[in-house]
């Protein structure tokens, strides 16, 4: 839906004149009658802004506020949601392998020409692994700090029915066995995401070492199930905004509104690790590297608006591509280092993912030491590969790692009532992260044009 400037000047004032009244409400005495008129007239203000804009991202915000008051006004009806939350929930699982599988493989293979691109993809990668890990450390660092889940009563009964069954194995022998899959099925089929992983690393290196008249013909099979996964993704995202105000409605009707303080901390920390993630490393990257920092940001700015508003990285691809060209990086590195970024550089996921992790265990009362959460860091940076671009697509990595270290998915149903409001973020940050990427590969190589006034 196309709206004119004064159009969108009106619906910002009216988000903004909606928000100050809910808030307003809730800093009211929420029961009483005059804090809930404020907040069921921001929600009725709310409702004509996203009927209006008639996006995702919008249903998604206006579900949220929407289904934390029917938590907060009737309880005992919004306890009774929590199925479509779970549906949810299993949708997403069933559709985590396969999709891996898919964008893994074709991101190592789609590059036939290992010899030729050997130089920059080691640099690439070696590049993502280290940005990536720093973001990891960052979202410990930050959960760390702040301490958003500690607190938190759930009840006994829905941690129980949340835990993840098996037996847990310690040691480090029986963690790195349990790295490598026996059966790809069983692995695909037990929801093991990190023995996907391997298997489809392994296989995407082997598929890409093939000539290319043997490679392909399996790797246009793979391609296609990449785009199936992803248009069957795009489908099941739009139940969010439902999945999104049941999980709230469920979360504020069964532990009371004092729920959402931890959540606020929980989008608190993350937006201020973000932030600093931004000051603290992408800047220096640029400095270090001599690349204008004004000039990157203001290239950068309308993709990550795009991916901001979005909640897709893959919808700021192209505009994405185009601006670093634009910028001074050649054609050919952002070809390689953007699409590649897409499998495997996750900044702001990566960031989210250790915070969200920790933040579940803090919820659930399990304490873990820096020895696991260095485990934990390794495993989401081998994990965490192969998704980006689909909305809210770390939420499958948040529960295959759940699973993994054997917390229980209670805390993970509170974390998705907010998970659109942090996604916004986190794909900004994304297609931010990406983009420099392709722009310190480009001044490695010094192939940069200099009288572009980019990266040369």
């Amino acid at each position: 839906m196309t709206l004119t400037r004064a159009g969108s000047r009106t619906l910002l004032a009216a988000t903004l004149a909606g928000l100050l009244l809910y808030a307003a409400g809730v800093l009211s005495a929420s029961a009483s009658s005059a804090g809930i008129a404020l907040r069921l007239t921001a929600l009725l203000v709310l409702l004509w802004v996203t009927v209006s804009r008639r996006t995702l991202t919008a249903w998604t915000f206006f579900a949220i506020l929407a289904g934390a008051e029917l938590g907060a006004d009737a309880p005992s009806v919004a306890v009774q949601l929590h199925v479509f939350a779970e549906i949810f929930l299993r949708l997403v699982k069933v559709i985590v392998a396969p999709l891996i599988l898919g964008t893994l493989t074709t991101g190592i293979a789609a590059h036939g020409q290992v010899k030729s691109l050997g130089r920059v993809a080691i640099k690439t990668l070696l590049y993502f692994e280290v940005v990536t890990t720093i973001a990891l450390l960052f979202g410990v660092v930050a959960i760390d700090l702040s301490r958003a889940g500690e607190g938190v009563a759930i009840p006994a009964e829905l941690l129980a029915q949340s835990a993840p069954t098996g037996s847990t194995h310690a040691g480090l022998e029986a963690f790195l066995l349990n790295i490598f899959p026996e059966n790809l099925v069983t692995a695909i089929g037990d929801n093991q995401i990190l023995q996907v992983a391997v298997f489809s690393i392994l296989f995407g290196v082997s598929l890409a070492l093939l000539s290319e008249e043997k490679r392909a013909p399996l790797l246009g099979v793979l391609e296609s199930l990449t785009a199936v996964m992803f248009q069957m993704t795009r489908i099941i995202m739009y139940l969010a905004p439902l999945a999104a105000g049941a999980a709230l409605s469920y979360t504020v009707g069964s532990m009371g509104i004092s729920t959402l303080v931890p959540l606020a901390k929980l989008l608190a920390t993350f937006y201020g690790a973000a932030f600093g993630l931004v000051i603290l490393v992408f800047v220096p990257v640029l400095l270090i590297m001599r690349i204008p920092v004004r000039g990157f940001f203001r290239a950068v700015s309308e993709p990550a608006a795009i991916g901001f508003a979005t909640s897709a990285s893959q919808s700021a691809l192209p505009l994405a591509m185009e601006r670093m060209e634009e910028f001074g990086v050649p054609r050919w590195v952002v070809s390689f280092v953007i699409p590649s970024g897409y499998s495997f550089n996750m900044d702001g996921a990566s960031l989210y993912l250790a915070i969200a992790s920790i933040f579940a265990a803090q919820v659930a009362g399990i304490h873990l030491t820096w020895a696991q959460q260095g485990v934990m860091v390794f495993t989401l940076m081998l994990t965490s590969k192969g998704i980006a671009g689909v909305p809210r697509a770390t939420l499958m990595i948040l529960l295959a790692t759940a699973a993994q270290f054997h917390l229980p998915s209670a805390p993970i149903l509170m974390i998705l009532g907010v998970d659109a409001l942090v996604d916004m973020g986190r794909t900004a940050l994304n297609v931010t992260g990406n983009c420099l990427a392709a722009a310190v590969v480009g001044k490695w190589e010094s192939v940069g044009d200099a009288a572009g006034g980019g990266i040369g």
